[in-house]
């Protein structure tokens, strides 16, 4: 298993990640606060939250990128973990294929990139540089840089808020592709609730640095948007996050219940 920095104690089981009574600390700020957590190979999980609920800190902690941390628990990821930012994150200076292969060595690694490109939709685009794509398409590069090495675990940090409505769509389609070929476990930090049930298998709200609610998505893929399972389960998220059904911020208790007078 893959070491962490952070005061972590190795846990080992079948799970892809197991996180036991994680602790996070910058300062006197406790951000992750004893979580818990566990992800099955293969399982595709959504992670929502407020602004400071500790997302993005879970994420660096799994990804071994949260060096000189305060913290303290036990966390259990792959050796082999991939990450997607909200930007692709790639060289202007490289071409297309060797931004996809950077790091990789070996006779094939060329070939495993342009295969990459090719289950982006980008074939024949090996040799472009990133100034000519669109901001949908250099996503897709920065997909296919994660994926080529084959990871056990695909951590996703927002890839789509910067994209337009349209191309958001048609990536979260292909992100399921992928991850139905590829079958990495999946944790992706979004905002957008739509998101996270058309993607997810389980929708996980963090909230004060711990879990509030842990939702399976029963709904079936790829059309899950309408209904009224489709509305029941969008409404105890966004209640979750403190927020009504109709975009309205409500006042929510320590506990995700509506406070009453």
């Amino acid at each position: 298993m893959a070491a962490h920095a952070g005061g972590l104690t190795a846990t080992g089981d079948r799970t892809a990640v197991r996180v036991e009574n994680l602790v996070r600390s910058f300062g006197d700020r406790r951000v992750l606060d004893g979580l818990d957590l566990s992800i099955a190979p293969g399982e595709f999980v959504a992670l929502l939250g407020r602004s400071g609920s500790g997302k993005s800190t879970l994420l660096r902690a799994l990804a071994g990128l949260d060096h000189e941390v305060a913290g303290s628990g036990g966390l259990s990821a792959p050796d082999h973990v991939s990450v997607v930012f909200q930007d692709a994150r790639l060289l202007p200076w490289k071409r297309l294929l060797d931004n996809v292969v950077l790091g990789l060595s070996g006779p094939l690694a060329a070939d495993r990139g342009r295969d990459a490109l090719a289950e982006v939709g980008l074939a024949g685009r090996e040799r472009a540089w990133p100034v000519e794509l669109s901001g949908g398409e250099q996503q897709r590069v920065a997909l296919a840089r994660s994926l080529v090495r084959e990871p056990r675990l695909l951590l996703a940090d927002e890839p789509f808020g910067a994209l337009d409505a349209l191309t958001r769509s048609r990536m979260h389609a292909l992100l399921r592709r992928l991850c139905e070929r590829h079958r990495p476990a999946v944790l992706l930090v979004t905002h957008d609730v739509d998101e996270a049930v058309a993607l997810a298998d389980r929708v996980v709200v963090l909230d004060r640095g711990r879990i509030s609610a842990d939702l399976p998505v029963r709904l079936p893929a790829p059309h899950r948007h309408g209904g009224a399972a489709y509305e029941a389960l969008r409404g105890r998220l966004l209640a979750r996050l403190g927020v009504d059904a109709a975009g309205r911020a409500e006042d929510i208790d320590s506990d995700g219940q509506e406070k009453t007078a």
